[in-house]
C-alpha cells in the first residue's frame, strides 16, 4: 500500500523516542549493562532482521500486507468468504493475530531449538525500550512466515494487518520499557494490556517466570490460559533480568548472533 512502509517507520521512530525520554526520566531500575553498547548490538540486531526481511520477500510472493492483498484480490482465506461488517472483521482480525503472536510465543519456549534462537532476546541483562527490537533474524523470519500463512488462511484486510503491527511493535516497546508507573495506573493498564512490571517478570532469570506472561499486546491471553503472574518473587528492584549471562557477552553482537548455534 502507499506510503505504508514511510508511515510505519514514522510511528515506530517517533515511540521509540517518547518511551526512551520517558524512561530517562521516570526509570524502574538502574541498568547493569553500558547502556551505548547494549543499544548498538541491539540496534544492529533489528537492522540485520530488516535486511533479513527485505530478502525473505525476494524467497516468498509477499511479506504479510502483500499476503493481504494478494488474499483479497484471490478470495482466500476465512473473512473472504463471510459477509461480516467492516468493523467486526477489522476487531477480529487483531484479535485472531495477537493470540497466534501470543501462542508462536509460548512455543519458542517450549521447542527447544526455537527456544535456542528466542534466547537472544532474554540474554539481555537488562530491560528497556531496545529489548523490544533484540530478536535474532532467523526468529523473525519464521515470525514473518507464521505471519503470511495466518494472512492467507484467515484473509484479514491489508489495513488490519497494517494496524496490528504497528500496535504490536508499540505495545512491544512499551511493555519492554524500563518505565516507573504509578502502582494505580499499572493495576488498571494491566487489565486489557501488558505493562512493563507485567512483562518484566517474563524476563526473570528463574524459569518459572520467564515460562509465564507471553503476551506482547493485551493481557487476556495469559489470564485465560493460566500462564499469569502479577509480580515476580524478588521485587522489581531486585530482581534478576536476562539468563546465565550475567556478563558483558549478550551487549557483543558477534556473540548474540552466534548464540543458537553453539552450546552455552
Amino acid at each position: 500500500m502507499q506510503h505504508e512502509a514511510a508511515i510505519r517507520l514514522t510511528v515506530f521512530i517517533g515511540l521509540f523516542a517518547v518511551l526512551a525520554l520517558a524512561e530517562h526520566l521516570l526509570p524502574r531500575r538502574g541498568l547493569r549493562a553500558r547502556k551505548p553498547q547494549r543499544w548498538m548490538t541491539n540496534w544492529a540486531l533489528v537492522l540485520i532482521d530488516t535486511a533479513t526481511l527485505r530478502l525473505l520477500a525476494f524467497a516468498v510472493p509477499a511479506l504479510a500486507v502483500g499476503a493481504a492483498i494478494d488474499a483479497t484480490a484471490r478470495g482466500y482465506g476465512l473473512f473472504n468468504q463471510l459477509d461480516w461488517p467492516l468493523w467486526l472483521e477489522f476487531i477480529a482480525a487483531l484479535l485472531i493475530l495477537d493470540f497466534l503472536i501470543w501462542a508462536q510465543h509460548l512455543i519458542t519456549h517450549k521447542v527447544p531449538v526455537l527456544w535456542r534462537l528466542h534466547r537472544v532476546h532474554h540474554a539481555d541483562t537488562d530491560m528497556d525500550v531496545t529489548t523490544a527490537i533484540r530478536f535474532h533474524p532467523v526468529e523473525i523470519a519464521l515470525s514473518m512466515l507464521l505471519k503470511i500463512g495466518a494472512v492467507y488462511l484467515f484473509g484479514p484486510a491489508a489495513v488490519a494487518v497494517i494496524v496490528f503491527e504497528v500496535i504490536l511493535n508499540g505495545c512491544a516497546m512499551f511493555n519492554h520499557s524500563n518505565l516507573r508507573l504509578p502502582p494505580r495506573v499499572d493495576a488498571v493498564l494491566r487489565l486489557f494490556l501488558v505493562t512493563p512490571d507485567m512483562h518484566r517478570v517474563h524476563h526473570s532469570d528463574k524459569r518459572s517466570e520467564h515460562d509465564s506472561n507471553y503476551g506482547f499486546s493485551i493481557s487476556l491471553w495469559d489470564r485465560l490460559f493460566r500462564t499469569y503472574i502479577a509480580q515476580p518473587k524478588d521485587s522489581h528492584d531486585t530482581m534478576t533480568i536476562g539468563l546465565k549471562w550475567q556478563d558483558e557477552r549478550p551487549t557483543r553482537l558477534g556473540w548474540s548472533l552466534k548464540l543458537p548455534f553453539v552450546r552455552r
